[in-house]
């Protein structure tokens, strides 16, 4: 079973720093084979949604308050290690993704930019499309909104 850790920025060891930033590089540079610069100077507005198994770090997301990211709460860098990948750990960490928001903001609405591959993944947990296909970092997206109780 999966276990989630939810940490502040200033709160992460600095092994769950490298961690994070591994496997972000792993699947974001390395897997999609797109040079872009992960390292934003957002992780540090962000709250850390990280998902071991066994003692690695296999799911990853980070969240954010309104205002910080987007005018809504926002969701990002949702990523699941290539070998993990069809065992539901992506709709277990949006899950706690979802929840984390819901216990750390004040807010009923999360904005993301999602991949457009991945729109009927984000679509189950009740995010609706709300623009065109666009590109952010030669790879295509749509903006998505999801209203929480």
């Amino acid at each position: 079973m999966i276990q989630f850790k939810i940490k502040p920025f200033n709160e992460l060891s600095t092994n769950e720093l490298y961690e994070m930033l591994k496997l972000r590089s792993e699947v974001f540079v390395v897997e999609q084979n797109c040079v872009y610069q992960d390292i934003d100077n957002k992780d540090q507005k962000a709250i850390h949604v990280l998902g071991y198994l066994h003692d690695n770090l296999i799911a990853y997301a980070r969240v954010f308050d309104k205002g910080n990211y987007f005018a809504n709460a926002s969701i990002g860098r949702v990523v699941v290690s290539l070998s993990y990948r069809n065992k539901n750990f992506g709709h277990e960490l949006m899950n706690v993704s979802i929840q984390t928001i819901r216990n750390k903001f004040n807010t009923t609405s999360i904005e993301i930019s999602a991949q457009e591959y991945l729109q009927k993944f984000y679509e189950t947990h009740g995010f609706v499309a709300t623009s065109a296909m666009y590109l952010e970092d030669d790879i295509p997206h749509i903006r998505m909104l999801a209203i929480i109780c």
